[in-house]
């Protein structure tokens, strides 16, 4: 797997394996996930046998909600619920869970789910993570789960995510990394090149989105250029947690 590819000229970025408009790119994201927001969690399963969960566990292990206290917690490019449910459930009676999507075919889904599961502490809320439609310093955790490479710019999320969060609260993003184990890395390549965009074709009836996914995972910044890219938007402490020999990894940043 390659570490980054070259960077786009100003005022395009990539869609995938292509170059196209800064302006353009949000559209075509949400074009992806509207067309598979109903299979997004069974595909989520299928792609990767199940261990996308026990990441989301992990993640929402090193957030630690307390459950003996209040705890405003915002869930960034979560539309379908999955992290939100498992920080609800983790943290007490009085920790509240904003889920912020831009996309509100994934939203809809997340609200039906939360309303089987009986969950009232959760809130679902149409936003884009670059101009988030929240104050200065309201919440006590901020999570993305493989939202942020989808995002058109990084930069100016990762700056939004420190300026709603309070000081001292924490930073914390799930998301596709670079494999680090000899002979695992070309495994990894032919099974995400080969087999997903076939599953997605078959399940999800939409190839293309699922081919899509799969490229901008390689056009994601490798760990050490991301963990600067959190450093420069204020967070300290920056650390990176690679699991399942780096296909995913964990990025944590504090607010002070």
């Amino acid at each position: 797997m390659q570490d980054s590819l070259d960077s786009p000229r100003g005022g395009e970025t990539h869609f995938g394996f292509e170059t196209v408009p800064l302006a353009e790119k949000q559209g075509r994201v949400n074009e992806v996930f509207r067309s598979v927001a109903r299979r997004y969690d069974l595909m989520n399963d299928l792609m990767s046998a199940g261990l996308h969960r026990a990441w989301k566990s992990t993640l929402v292990s090193m957030l630690r909600p307390p459950r003996t206290r209040p705890f405003r917690h915002l869930d960034v490019a979560g539309g379908t619920g999955d992290v939100a449910f498992r920080v609800a459930e983790a943290g007490g009676e009085r920790t509240r869970v904003t889920v912020a999507d831009i996309n509100p075919d994934m939203l809809a889904v997340g609200r039906e789910r939360a309303e089987t599961r009986g969950l009232s502490r959760l809130e679902f809320v149409e936003a884009d993570a670059q101009a988030l439609p929240f104050g200065d310093a309201v919440y006590d955790g901020y999570t993305i789960a493989f939202g942020i490479r989808n995002v058109p710019r990084i930069e100016l999320a990762l700056r939004e995510a420190h300026r709603v969060l309070k000081p001292g609260s924490r930073f914390l993003c799930l998301e596709f990394s670079k494999v680090d184990v000899p002979g695992l890395d070309r495994l990894y390549d032919a099974y995400s090149f080969n087999v997903i965009p076939k599953i997605g074709e078959l399940v999800a009836k939409d190839r293309d989105s699922y081919q899509y996914l799969v490229e901008s995972i390689r056009r994601f910044p490798a760990p050490g250029a991301f963990a600067r890219m959190i450093e420069e938007a204020g967070f300290r402490r920056v650390t990176c947690r690679p699991l399942s020999g780096g296909i995913v990894a964990i990025h944590s940043g504090w607010k002070f």
